[in-house]
């Protein structure tokens, strides 16, 4: 089997946000794109991640207000980072094993990607396809 990469299954150019933006602001931000995790970056430079999970988990704290409360309390300033050519399965055992539910994809210093879970099923569905195709390939020799 291949080698595959993360480079094959990312999502390119994610969204991103900064520290100083509002928690109420970031939720926006994820409703209007549709994803759960953006990348913070300050000065171009990748300094975490915050998960739908985190503003949640943050917003039931008693006092916070969303409005008023920056990205920088909420985001995982120890975000996972992978190069593009970082290995499939390197990546998604390292996810599970740490429970990770993003890997921001890093080249040359700059955020090109981002390998969600929504992307490792994508991943997966893609194998199995392969997979399948391989044995029904085989069946008929």
């Amino acid at each position: 089997m291949s080698r595959y990469t993360i480079r094959r299954f990312m999502t390119l150019s994610p969204h991103s946000i900064t520290s100083r933006h509002t928690l109420a602001e970031a939720h926006q931000t994820m409703r209007e794109r549709g994803v759960r995790h953006l990348p913070v970056i300050d000065d171009g430079k990748v300094i975490g991640v915050v998960s739908q999970r985190d503003l949640y988990l943050l917003e039931t704290l008693r006092g916070v207000d969303a409005a008023r409360e920056l990205v920088e309390e909420a985001m995982s300033s120890e975000p996972f980072v992978v190069e593009p050519d970082a290995a499939l399965e390197e990546v998604a055992e390292a996810m599970a094993s740490h429970r990770h539910g993003s890997a921001l994809v890093v080249d040359n210093a700059a955020i090109v990607g981002i390998f969600t879970t929504t992307d490792a099923l994508r991943a997966l569905a893609t194998l199995l396809r392969v997979s399948r195709k391989g044995v029904e390939e085989s069946d008929t020799d």
